[in-house]
C-alpha cells in the first residue's frame, strides 16, 4: 500500500467512524444512566431521514440537522416513557423504535417525495460543507506532515470534528462533574441517589435526552455529510455496530474512539479494495463488505473481556416507600 492509498484510506476511516462515534457515545451515557438504548439505529434512521428531507426543502443543511436532533430527541423521549415512567422492559422498547423507524420513515418518505421511499439528492447548501484546516494548502507538500494535516485531518464537515470532541466532553462530564457523577451513580445504584434527595427519572430523562441529541447528529452527518440524500434502511446496522463497539470499550469513552475507528477502518478497507485476491483466490466483494459486521459478531461473541455492564442497567427503579 503506497503513502497515496494510506492516506486515503484514513481519510476515509475519520468520515466513516464520525456516525458510529456519535451513537457510542450516545448509548455509552444511556448506559451509564441505567436505560439500556438497542434503538440507537432507529433514531438514526429517523434523524437521517429529516435531516435530508428538511434541507432539500429549506435549502439549509442545518436547518436539517435541527430537525434531526428534535426527532431523534423525540424517538429517545418516547423511550424514556416506556422504559423509565411505565417502567416497561427497555429491551422491548428499543426493538419497537427500531421496527417504527425503518417503516415510518420509507412511508413518509414515498408520500413526501414520490421516489420510492428516497428523498431526492441534495446539493449546494443543503450539503454539509467540508471545512479547510487553517495553513492545510501551505503545509500540502511539507513530508509526513502534509499527508497528515492536509490529507486526513482537514476537508471533513464540520460534525467529523464535533464528534472527535464529543469524546474528551463526554470523559470530563463523566468522571469531572457532579452531573457525571450522580449519572454513574443512577446506573449503578439508583436506590443511593434516591436517598441522597437526588431524583432519580431526571437524570435518567436527561441521559436519554442526551443520547437523542447525539443519535440526532449521527443521523444527520450520515444523510447530508457522508451521503447527499436519504435512502430506505441507509443506516445498515450501524447502531448495532455502535452497540459493539461500545461493548468492546467497556462503556468508557476514549476506548470507545478507538473501537469505532477500528470498525471505520475495516469498513475503509473493504470500500477501497474491493477486488483482493489472496493466494491467487479471488476475494468476493460481498465479503470485504461483510468484514465490519463479522467483527461485531466476533466482539459480540466473546472477544470483550469481561466487559461488565452498570449494575442498575436495564432494570426499572421503583421507590421504595
Amino acid at each position: 500500500m503506497d503513502l497515496g492509498t494510506l492516506v486515503q484510506v484514513l481519510d476515509s476511516t475519520l468520515r466513516l467512524a464520525t456516525p458510529l462515534l456519535f451513537a457510542c457515545l450516545a448509548g455509552l451515557i444511556s448506559e451509564r444512566a441505567g436505560v439500556f438504548d438497542i434503538g440507537l439505529e432507529g433514531k438514526m434512521l429517523v434523524a437521517a431521514f429529516m435531516a435530508a428531507s428538511i434541507a432539500f426543502v429549506s435549502g439549509n443543511v442545518w436547518v436539517g440537522v435541527a430537525a434531526a436532533v428534535a426527532a431523534s430527541v423525540g424517538m429517545s423521549l418516547i423511550h424514556g416513557v416506556a422504559a423509565i415512567t411505565f417502567r416497561g422492559n427497555q429491551l422491548i422498547s428499543g426493538v419497537a423504535i427500531n421496527f417504527l423507524a425503518a417503516g415510518i420513515t420509507v412511508v413518509i418518505a414515498q408520500n413526501w417525495f414520490r421516489q420510492g421511499g428516497r428523498t431526492p439528492s441534495l446539493s449546494g447548501d443543503a450539503r454539509m460543507p467540508r471545512l479547510t484546516l487553517p495553513f492545510a494548502e501551505n503545509v500540502r507538500d511539507v513530508p509526513v506532515l502534509g499527508p497528515v494535516y492536509h490529507g486526513i485531518l482537514s476537508g471533513h464537515a464540520l460534525l467529523v470534528y464535533v464528534a472527535f470532541l464529543c469524546v474528551p466532553l463526554t470523559w470530563f462530564m463523566l468522571f469531572r462533574t457532579r452531573f457525571g457523577l450522580r449519572l454513574r451513580a443512577v446506573g449503578e445504584n439508583p436506590a443511593a441517589v434516591d436517598t441522597a434527595g437526588v431524583s432519580v427519572v431526571a437524570l435518567r430523562y436527561g441521559a436519554v435526552a442526551i443520547c437523542g441529541v447525539l443519535c440526532g447528529l449521527a443521523g444527520a452527518y450520515l444523510s447530508t455529510g457522508l451521503s447527499a440524500g436519504f435512502v430506505k434502511d441507509m443506516t445498515a446496522g450501524r447502531g448495532f455496530i455502535a452497540l459493539a463497539a461500545m461493548i468492546f470499550a467497556k462503556w468508557r469513552p476514549w476506548h470507545a474512539m478507538g473501537a469505532v475507528l477500528l470498525f471505520g477502518l475495516l469498513e475503509a478497507v473493504a470500500n477501497r479494495f474491493q477486488n483482493m485476491d489472496i493466494l491467487g483466490v479471488a476475494v468476493p466483494v460481498q465479503a470485504m463488505q461483510a468484514l465490519p459486521y463479522i467483527l461485531t459478531v466476533v466482539i459480540l461473541a466473546g472477544f470483550v473481556g469481561k466487559a461488565i455492564p452498570p449494575r442498575a442497567g436495564g432494570t426499572p427503579y421503583v421507590k421504595e416507600h
